[in-house]
């Protein structure tokens, strides 16, 4: 039986273990696949930079070395807006996109306020707990320079916000917009201005439901994914 091919893209700090659960629930319906991004779990930093335009090109790169024509794409936080990116910039390749707890609102202040969050001295001092989380799921790359990096292209998107209004209203994919009703790093304002620009969009809270994927309801997103690629649009 014929399965769509369906790719699982990592938040910032992510990696692709973080997906465990979800893809063993849409095996199933999917020929699932996961990537993590250079410098993430453990593949090293790549030489070309760490940003949104070098994840979306080894997402290409993935897409090529495992012929894949095209491909459904599952992207959570800034894992959807490599998604978003992807889908503006190569829609040949990539089919519906969906995306959860996704910022797509970048600006100085917006970032600002991201990036005090990611010292790494303050996150082993206040929340050691997390420090040793990101220190596993990252061996054997050093998690401060991950976390450094990380708040570097933060940074970059606050002076320069790769996907404006325009580049939306030119998505050709099907997308839907998820984020949780009690994300507190993730606006609905911002969320609902995308949904309003994109041509083919839906929109889709997730009922008590805060930012970090861990807090998600995992059948409920499987059904919402299932739900979404397999309906009829247009």
């Amino acid at each position: 039986m014929y399965k769509s091919p369906l790719l699982l893209l990592h938040g910032a700090l992510g990696a692709a273990t973080q997906f465990k659960t979800l893809a063993e629930q849409l095996e199933p319906y999917y020929d699932v696949h996961t990537i993590n991004f250079s410098g993430h779990g453990p593949v090293p930093f790549s030489a070309n930079g760490f940003n949104i335009q070098v994840f979306a090109a080894e997402v290409l790169e993935y897409l090529d070395q495992h012929q894949l024509d095209f491909v459904h794409i599952f992207g959570y936080s800034m894992g959807g807006y490599v998604a978003m990116y992807l889908a503006r910039h190569y829609p040949e390749k990539i089919g519906r996109v969906m995306t959860l707890a996704t910022k797509y609102n970048w600006n100085e202040a917006t970032a600002g306020k991201e990036v005090k969050q990611l010292n790494p001295a303050l996150i082993a001092e206040k929340v050691p707990g997390f420090a040793k989380l990101l220190e596993e799921r990252h061996t054997p790359n050093d998690w401060k320079e991950v976390v450094t990096r990380t708040a570097q292209l933060i940074e970059d998107l606050g002076h320069q916000s790769l996907l404006k209004a325009q580049d939306y209203a030119q998505v050709a994919s099907p997308c839907m917009l998820m984020m949780g009703d009690r994300d507190n790093m993730v606006s609905f304002t911002e969320t609902i201005e995308v949904y309003r620009s994109l041509p083919e969009a839906q929109m889709t809270i997730l009922p008590d439901t805060a930012h970090p994927l861990e807090k998600a309801d995992v059948p409920l997103l499987a059904y919402y994914i299932k739900r979404f690629t397999t309906q009829k649009i247009g």
